[in-house]
């Protein structure tokens, strides 16, 4: 039997590459090399796409943050085929035909759906959400008001644009969510570029400091309550895992909670009664749902003392390191990493073939 040749896709030019050389790298070590060829395609924060040996394609340093892309590498080129095919720029005989790629790219230029249009383009399967639905996902603005017009329960938040920053009224704000409050772009994951301000001299330097990372940012109430994350797989009948819980050490779940050993205690399952279980499931369903997501993602809650379920928000491209949750709940609710790599791929395959069929003229 033919191996089908799945293009493993990571880096980007964003903030969180060196987040997605470590999915890449957890990936990699737990798909069926039995029934898939594996081919690794990095892209370096210049934009460049390239050829990557197994080998010796990111380099692992004691820290994520000073992960980066090793080893020779060949430039490639995506061209427009009814089935994919990658083609070397420096060796332009040698031809790669792909069957589906595999985007672990987080963040800005990957998660957003500038890659998905690029792949929906070349017409070539890709796993996890469309172009609209990680449009969406990726704006929190956006998805948040989506969500809200869904009449699903979200955070109270305004957004703010960077032209707008000389004009900001910080007292009114500050009474409006009281303190403290979080700032935080929006567009970006990670916890990059998120601050949580506590005094009233911390507000315009935390604005300052969000819009660093995008130019529109949110400002969102302070919910007290637990971190209880579900993930999601599916196309048209999409399922939920079991919630999974997150205890922060620090003030919030930071960048170096999520990815640096012993910075947050992970209870998985969440332990939960079985009625807010299925309370978090159908939730996380239906805000999937409302943005039209397909293929995984990851939904993010709060959830209050007096047990109101509050929507925080979703992932379309999810972490796939050891400390990720998204596979770790799939871990607990019966599908392990190689299992979950494989249904995502077949979802892909699976989308891919049903809007091939749709009339692409009159």
């Amino acid at each position: 039997m033919k191996k089908i040749r799945v293009g493993l896709l990571f880096g980007g030019r964003s903030v969180e590459h060196e987040v997605s050389l470590l999915s890449a790298k957890s990936v990699l070590s737990c798909i069926d090399k039995d029934k898939y060829e594996v081919v690794l395609i990095g892209i370096d924060k210049n934009g460049q796409w390239h050829l990557r040996d197994e080998k010796t394609f990111a380099m692992t340093p004691k820290h994520p943050r000073e992960m980066y892309l090793d080893g020779e590498k060949r430039e490639i080129l995506l061209t427009s085929n009814e089935s994919g095919k990658l083609v070397s720029l420096t060796h332009p005989t040698q031809i790669d035909t792909i069957d589906v790629i595999f985007p672990l790219l987080h963040g800005t230029y990957g998660e957003d759906g500038t890659v998905q249009g690029s792949l929906k383009l070349a017409g070539i399967p890709f796993v996890g959400a469309g172009v609209l639905s990680s449009a969406i996902g990726m704006d929190k603005d956006i998805m948040k008001r989506l969500w809200r017009d869904a009449m699903l329960p979200v955070t109270r938040f305004i957004t703010l644009e960077s032209h707008q920053l000389k004009e900001i009224d910080s007292a009114r704000i500050i009474k409006k969510f009281g303190l403290p409050l979080f700032v935080k772009p929006s567009n970006l994951g990670s916890s990059i570029g998120v601050v949580k301000v506590k005094k009233e001299e911390d507000f315009l330097p935390a604005l300052e400091h969000a819009f660093q990372y995008d130019h529109k940012i949110l400002i969102e109430e302070y919910v007290i309550g637990r971190e209880i994350e579900c993930a999601v797989i599916g196309n048209e009948e999409p399922i939920a895992s079991l919630p999974g819980e997150v205890i922060p050490k620090g003030e919030f779940h930071s960048y170096e909670a999520k990815y640096v050993d012993d910075m947050a205690v992970f209870l998985i399952p969440a332990p939960l009664s079985p009625d807010l279980v299925r309370t978090i499931q159908t939730l996380a369903i239906k805000a999937y749902q409302t943005l039209s997501c397909s293929g995984m993602a990851r939904v993010d809650f709060f959830l209050t003392p007096d047990h109101h379920v509050i929507l925080n928000e979703i992932n379309t491209i999810p972490g796939f390191t050891k400390l990720s949750m998204f596979p770790r709940v799939w871990e607990a609710s019966g599908i392990p990493m190689k299992e979950l790599i494989d249904r995502l791929i077949t979802l892909a395959i699976d989308r891919f073939e049903k809007e091939k069929i749709l009339r692409t003229q009159i």
